[in-house]
């Protein structure tokens, strides 16, 4: 199967965001693992102070996180999905929250950074060019800026890559059946095979330029499955200018 890319991955989630919050719902555990990511971000003061970006929000699940991990910051969500970020807006939202319709690419020229701190959820195995938005990540990140990404990378055993088939097979495939949209769920289920493994990305971030990168897995049935990935811009201590 051919992943979805760019143009056609965001129409299929525009198509499927009526249905998008009802079906995570259904998901045991995917806000909790969010929240649980957001705060090993470890902003101090409940973010006061800080601007914080989530990079590729959705529908807002990872907003909500942030905005519980970090209720004094500053948050910059934004996402290249029209429909998901329309479903995101009719939420209630405070003033210290604010939502663009970006692709992670063109976030360099939005004018709103740098950042203190980027969360990405579920973003990564869903860029043609991850490398390109990792460079995109660490030019918005002020000096010893922080990283976290929540995604689905497999541990690189054989018995995670079958738990996540037969997840897909079971639940996943038939669930986007009965909405109409199989073709995003099997780019879901093959987007995860077909992404880095845990080590892999952990290298990924490490060349990337970033520092202290490690990969945390999340609790319950998506041990090995899902992982959280932690990193810094350097500092400008550690040989970086300060911008």
């Amino acid at each position: 199967m051919t992943l979805l890319r760019d143009h056609d991955l965001a129409r299929a989630f525009d198509h499927a965001a009526h249905t998008y919050d009802r079906l995570t719902a259904l998901h045991p555990g995917y806000r909790a693992d969010l929240l649980r990511s957001a705060r090993r971000l470890r902003l101090p003061r409940d973010g006061a102070g800080l601007h914080v970006l989530d990079l590729g929000c959705g529908t807002g699940a990872s907003t909500q996180a942030l905005l519980r991990a970090a209720p004094r910051a500053r948050i910059t969500a934004i996402d290249a999905s029209a429909g998901m970020l329309r479903r995101a807006l009719v939420k209630p939202w405070p003033g210290n929250v604010g939502f663009r319709h970006l692709t992670a690419e063109r976030a360099a020229t939005a004018g709103e950074g740098p950042y203190d701190a980027v969360f990405a959820a579920y973003l990564f195995r869903n860029v043609t060019d991850p490398d390109r938005v990792l460079r995109v990540v660490r030019s918005l990140l002020r000096p010893g800026g922080r990283l976290a990404v929540h995604e689905y990378s497999l541990s690189g055993r054989p018995v995670h890559r079958a738990l996540w088939t037969a997840v897909c097979r079971g639940v996943i495939l038939p669930a986007g059946t009965l909405t109409g949209d199989r073709a995003l769920y099997r780019h879901l289920w093959r987007s995860v095979l077909d992404f880095d493994t845990a080590p892999a990305f952990t290298a990924r971030l490490a060349d990337a330029g970033f520092t202290g990168v490690r990969a945390v897995p999340v609790a319950g049935w998506q041990t090995g499955v899902v992982h959280t990935f932690l990193a810094r811009r350097a500092a400008a201590t550690d040989g970086e200018g300060a911008r």
